[in-house]
């Protein structure tokens, strides 16, 4: 069974190390100095929130990826789903979806993990032609994942391959949050003699432990949906709606 949500004044020690992420609003205007592309030109212009802006008041949008395999180098996005949201309202009206073709077979691996077929991707559009519809929907707001190398390193590939210039934003990672958690309460010496270790944080795990339902996994949208939602609960079982932004972003 979950643990009551935390009081929303409790002081929370910072589980993150945020030391080297950037200042995102001032990072961005560097990008924007140097980017070409107009799409991403737009997307750099576009204000985001400071770090020290509580929680409770940030706009959020989850993003997922279902990709061909998990090497950015090499393997190619097939869906985007994304879900706009805030701590206390998630917006699935304004959720979307978008096929992406890969302009390659899909590996039978890959289809039984994510049920994506051929026919589903092999008349969808490249990237670069649903680009600026997916960069409106990220623009001004914190990008939510769970495991940001996937999100963040795919999208960045995949403008380096067809721009020559890649992509950066901050992301708040909800398996990262959660790995922090779990080596907080359950990591160390006295635990480990205790038979204590830190649990798995996998995405329907995780969710679990905050009695979440279950949802079928590898559905681009259905994923996001569940990542937001997963954040919502850490925020309040572990956090303050006060809490700076900057505590949180990578």
């Amino acid at each position: 069974m979950a643990k009551s949500p935390a009081s929303p004044t409790k002081a929370t020690r910072q589980l993150l190390n945020t030391r080297s992420t950037p200042d995102w609003p001032t990072f961005f205007n560097t990008l924007l100095g140097s980017a070409t592309d107009p799409r991403l030109k737009q997307f750099y212009s576009t204000s985001l929130p400071s770090g020290d802006t509580p929680l409770k008041d940030v706009e959020f949008v989850a993003l997922d990826f279902e990709t061909t395999g998990l090497d950015p180098k090499k393997d190619e996005i097939i869906s985007i789903g994304i879900v706009p949201f805030t701590m206390k309202r998630i917006r699935c009206r304004d959720s979307a979806q978008w096929f992406v073709n890969p302009h390659r077979p899909l590996e039978e691996e890959s289809v039984i993990i994510h049920g994506i077929t051929d026919s589903e991707v092999e008349n969808a559009p490249d990237l670069l032609k649903i680009l600026e519809k997916v960069l409106d929907s990220l623009a001004g707001k914190i990008v939510v994942v769970h495991y940001k190398n996937i999100e963040r390193e795919f999208m960045n590939q995949a403008l380096q391959t067809r721009l020559n210039e890649g992509i950066h934003f901050p992301v708040i990672d909800t398996l990262a949050i959660e790995s922090a958690i779990q080596q907080r309460d359950f990591g160390g010496f006295i635990n480990r003699l205790k038979g204590n270790r830190p649990g798995s944080v996998r995405l329907g795990r995780s969710r679990q432990r905050y009695g979440l339902p279950a949802y079928q996994p590898h559905h681009a949208v259905t994923d996001a949906l569940a990542t937001a939602e997963l954040l919502q609960a850490q925020i309040a079982y572990h956090f303050s709606p006060d809490t700076p932004l900057s505590e949180l972003w990578l």
